[in-house]
């Protein structure tokens, strides 16, 4: 069409004129037929080393899933637009999204193990004890203490290599926990191994600062939930931070409606119930509870959210550290607490302590004011027998259960709680 309106104003008279405004818009047309794209430039989010904790590694947790930051395959909620920034890094946990296609995407939580604020504090407690300065390399610090030079020696985790630390987890450690720990330890390849001969020294530092600090992440790991136990998916660590499958804390069900505050009672207790007697005879309790530490799936089952709190007895082996033993502390025992704490004493702890607690402060807030009289009056009742039932173990027990059999005809079969939907339909068991 072009050489067409060429040919058709070279035959007009005044040929110099005609020919100026014939070559403009034949350029034009030309560069409107053939325009090559604009290349799309892909918005980038830049990370900071500080934020994810990375400056501090080894003295972190891992940095088995810092590909997926980097890719922008973990994206935070705020990462909305190029523009916005990272969120700040005061805040002890975020809410994300997780692909691994670059379609599909899932909510996760990007938590840490505790506040930017301990971290600091920790990191100043390292330097200023060991070196006798305000900063410091953390891993050199760190690796000249007695402890890290003992693990490095080791060729199998033992009781007296985490004598001392704070970790609930760790206060009553048994040999077996102890090889459940090497053998499961997700941020090395599997080995499948009780031996600690296939991690370096630097994944020896990462494993005993993650037991020193917070030991919630290596309970995901040991106790994965594809195996059925009651914690989300651990997916990995970058840094400081820890991404796992995303749950809503407790506290967002307060106001639920009757039927979904009976619902999650029962799958509370439960969880107790399971944590007190399983197959591998290990008893796990609580030193605190509060709205954050059980969380509910977008399909309604309640999972423990933070499992920092929890202790292991081994009902099966014992505690192989006598209560003595424990007062040995070091620089590894004050990351989080102040160093003067007192360890409970593993005697101490009876099967309805964890119980006592759930009756004490989560229950009440989930079903008060639920339910028409008489059978609100029964709850509160029951709830109260529970919580003051410290020094009558049977009590607790028949408390509990009358609680669950006036609860079960109390919540619904319907597509809101698609845990067990329609599996109720056709089964007693609901």
């Amino acid at each position: 069409m072009g050489r067409w309106i060429c040919c058709l104003c070279s035959r007009v008279a005044d040929p110099l004129m005609l020919l100026l405004v014939l070559a403009l818009s034949c350029s034009s047309f030309t560069a409107a037929t053939s325009s090559p794209s604009v290349p799309h430039v892909k918005p980038s989010y830049s990370f900071g080393r500080t934020f994810l904790g990375l400056d501090k590694c080894n003295a972190c947790i891992g940095t088995s899933i810092c590909k997926k930051f980097f890719k922008e395959e973990i994206r935070f909620d705020t990462w909305l637009s190029s523009h916005l920034k990272l969120p700040p890094s005061y805040l002890l946990s975020y809410s994300g999204n997780y692909t691994d296609d670059a379609k599909s995407w899932r909510l996760v939580d990007i938590t840490r193990l505790t506040s930017k604020y301990q971290h600091d504090r920790a990191d100043k407690r390292i330097c200023t004890s060991l070196l006798k300065t305000k900063t410091c390399s953390l891993e050199r610090a760190l690796r000249r203490t007695q402890r890290f030079q003992k693990w490095l020696r080791a060729k199998r985790l033992t009781p007296d290599l985490v004598q001392g630390l704070s970790s609930p987890m760790l206060r009553c450690p048994s040999q077996r926990l102890l090889d459940r720990i090497v053998r499961r330890y997700a941020e090395v390849p599997d080995a499948g191994s009780i031996y600690m001969d296939h991690l370096t020294d630097r994944d020896k530092l990462r494993l005993l600062y993650t037991l020193a600090v917070n030991s919630h992440p290596i309970l995901l790991q040991i106790f994965p939930d594809v195996e059925g136990w009651p914690f989300p998916r651990y997916l990995g660590s970058c840094g400081r931070l820890v991404v796992s499958a995303s749950t809503q804390p407790l506290r967002d069900f307060y106001s639920a409606a009757p039927e979904v505050a009976a619902d999650l009672a029962l799958q509370l207790l439960a969880v107790l119930r399971s944590m007190g007697t399983n197959d591998l005879n290990y008893f796990f309790y609580f030193t605190h509870v509060d709205a954050g530490t059980f969380g509910v799936f977008s399909n309604g089952h309640l999972f423990i959210r933070d499992a920092s709190t929890l202790g292991i007895i081994d009902k099966e082996e014992g505690s192989q550290l006598i209560d003595g033993q424990q007062e040995h502390k070091d620089i590894f025992s004050c990351l989080t607490v102040d160093c003067q704490s007192a360890f409970v004493s593993c005697d101490s702890i009876r099967e309805k302590h964890s119980l006592v607690m759930v009756c004490q402060e989560l229950l009440p807030k989930l079903l008060k004011g639920k339910f028409l009289q008489p059978v609100q009056e029964k709850i509160d009742s029951f709830l109260q027998h529970c919580a003051s039932g410290l020094t009558d173990d049977q009590g607790v027990n028949e408390a509990i259960a009358k609680l669950a059999e006036i609860l079960k005809p109390l919540r619904s079969c319907d597509s809101r709680f698609a845990y067990r939907y329609p599996d109720c339909k056709y089964s007693d068991k609901y």
